[in-house]
């Protein structure tokens, strides 16, 4: 119900890029809330990008079509605008989306990243969506997509953890150089979910992003979404709050932060609120 509300209420406010995922589990909520919004004629489906993305215990070639299929039965839609490989993290298959040892450490699946993204061309192909991508994704990991024979449709994004203090110059400059959208998720920090260490900083309460939001008479997330635009990235923000949602909206109206975007810039510390998966190695 949460993210069935949410939804309507960021498509009413003007929000048309919907991102979402298999392992997040709400897309038959996502998926009602948009066709309602379609039946009351707020928007077309054209006028909706929607993102889902692979999971990781579906990276053996054999499963992709069937993970993205399964998504598009719960959206109860004809298409996704952009299928993504969630991580460059295969886990072994079955009924646990985080499969386990009795150690309880994580079960890992060997699957060619190669093979995986051959999959997932086919999706397109068979026009079940329009572009396919990564996420979470370090520069050794996308050259090993690059550079792969017979590569049909190379990513056309890159979707990872960004925000001032995590500014990923390196990443942004080696996709820019690809021509790869980098896509930022957690833009404003992290929430205080069970997931985050509470001792980690919280980002809009940061004294530089605060002297900056009353410079500009903006609030401090304003100021972070701004300097990723400003940057060249595409800005994802998630909100379940009405009043926060229709906020982020007024970042697209005009304003600059000039001189500040470097200052923002600066301050980085790659600090990850997420665990950093860009660090693994292939081996």
């Amino acid at each position: 119900i949460v993210a069935f509300k949410a939804t309507k209420i960021a498509i009413e406010a003007g929000f048309r890029h919907i991102d979402s995922a298999y392992v997040y589990d709400v897309e038959e909520e996502v998926g009602l809330a948009i066709r309602s919004k379609i039946a009351d004629g707020t928007v077309k489906r054209e006028d909706i990008f929607y993102t889902s993305k692979l999971w990781s215990t579906f990276h053996k070639p054999d499963l992709v079509q069937s993970s993205l299929e399964k998504s598009l039965k719960k959206l109860q839609l004809d298409y996704v605008d952009l299928f993504l490989m969630h991580f460059p993290l295969p886990l072994q298959p079955g009924t646990q989306l985080l499969p386990r040892d009795e150690q309880g450490k994580l079960l890992f699946e060997t699957v060619d990243l190669c093979d995986t993204w051959e999959a997932m061309e086919k999706c397109k192909d068979a026009g079940l969506t329009k572009s396919i991508g990564v996420s979470n994704f370090n520069c050794q990991h996308l050259e090993m997509i690059l550079n792969k024979p017979g590569l049909k449709y190379k990513p056309v994004c890159n979707q990872v953890e960004c925000h001032p203090y995590l500014n990923q110059r390196k990443l942004l400059d080696f996709c820019k150089s690809k021509d790869i959208v980098l896509v930022a998720y957690g833009a404003l920090g992290s929430s205080r979910s069970k997931w985050v260490d509470q001792s980690t900083p919280v980002l809009l309460d940061d004294p530089v992003l605060g002297a900056l939001a009353k410079k500009h008479n903006r609030s401090p997330a304003l100021i972070a979404l701004r300097y990723q635009l400003q940057r060249g990235l595409v800005v994802l923000v998630s909100s379940f709050n009405e009043k926060r949602i229709k906020e982020n909206m007024q970042v697209l109206r005009d304003f600059g932060l000039q001189g500040s975007c470097a200052v923002v810039f600066l301050f980085s510390r790659d600090h990850y609120y997420t665990t950093n998966y860009t660090c693994i190695a292939i081996s």
